[in-house]
């Protein structure tokens, strides 16, 4: 997946769920790891970290 990819579903996950964007897509990766598929897995990671950038820093 290349770097529009990740941000398209990035998006797409946050606007679909919100601050729970981030534990479906960190779902996504364990199933994908549980399944061997490495580079899906990998994929996911890369769009888990890209929603956390959305979402910006932790408000205290």
């Amino acid at each position: 997946m290349d770097a529009i990819q990740t941000a398209q579903y990035a998006r797409a996950l946050f606007d679909a769920h919100g601050d729970q964007a981030e534990a479906e897509a960190a779902k996504k990766m364990r199933d994908c790891e549980a399944a061997g598929n490495r580079q899906e897995a990998q994929d996911w990671q890369a769009v888990r970290q890209t929603i956390r950038q959305i979402r910006g820093p932790n408000q205290g």
